[in-house]
């Protein structure tokens, strides 16, 4: 019940944060991982969040110049509830060590978005995120103190992660990618014995800087 509860509430978390950034104030299922909608939807049954009807659907249709099939906002109750939890006292961090073959990895807010819209276009990707990547973001633990999320991983995710933020680094800022590598020993990096790009390990500390078509290691 607690998890039900916790991944309720980050999606409302969630559902806020996308809201703010809305011109119209309605969070589209383009920018709503599935768990997150399927969580949201159930927050709808709760009152917590509304979810568009035909006629506002419609009119969403029409100011994005596509078909909307999906899409929700708080409610007052939910905005209610998302400021009762920011004024509780924190939880106490999750002290379960990582299973078997998983790391532990806090990531900045910013890591994060980066990598919500990575999630976000899954569907889409030529390069899809690894197996349960999708489930780890949309059940992440938030550390209000430390101001970190908490996802354990395995290799296979963390190099999914690195991939996120590679596509963040050519697309705009290697701050997330730079600071992953550093963090945990990962960046995605052009092999030039294969002539392609992939995930790969290397020495802790480092910090990788995006050049023109590769990353290259920097002291």
């Amino acid at each position: 019940m607690m998890n039900k509860r916790w991944t309720q509430l980050e999606a409302l978390r969630f559902l806020d944060e996308q809201e703010a950034r809305s011109e119209h104030g309605w969070v589209l299922s383009t920018d709503v991982p599935p768990c997150h909608q399927q969580a949201l939807e159930a927050a709808a049954d709760n009152g917590l969040a509304e979810l568009a009807g035909r006629d506002m659907r419609a009119e969403l249709s029409a100011h994005e110049g596509r078909p909307v099939l999906w899409a929700a906002r708080l409610t007052a109750h939910g905005h209610d509830v998302l400021a009762y939890a920011h004024a509780s006292p924190a939880p106490a961090p999750h002290s379960e060590p990582p299973a078997a073959g998983k790391q532990l990895v806090r990531l900045r807010p910013a890591q994060m978005d980066a990598l919500r819209v990575y999630i976000s276009l899954s569907p889409t990707l030529r390069v899809p995120p690894a197996d349960e990547r999708v489930e780890r973001v949309c059940t992440a633990y938030f550390d209000r103190p430390h101001n970190r999320w908490r996802l354990p991983l395995t290799t296979a995710q963390l190099e999914s992660v690195a991939y996120a933020f590679h596509l963040r680094a050519l697309t705009g800022s290697v701050a997330e990618a730079n600071q992953f590598a550093r963090d945990y020993g990962v960046a995605f990096r052009r092999d030039p014995a294969i002539g392609r790009a992939h995930g790969r390990r290397h020495a802790l500390p480092s910090r990788i800087a995006l050049t023109t078509g590769s990353y290259r290691r920097r002291a």
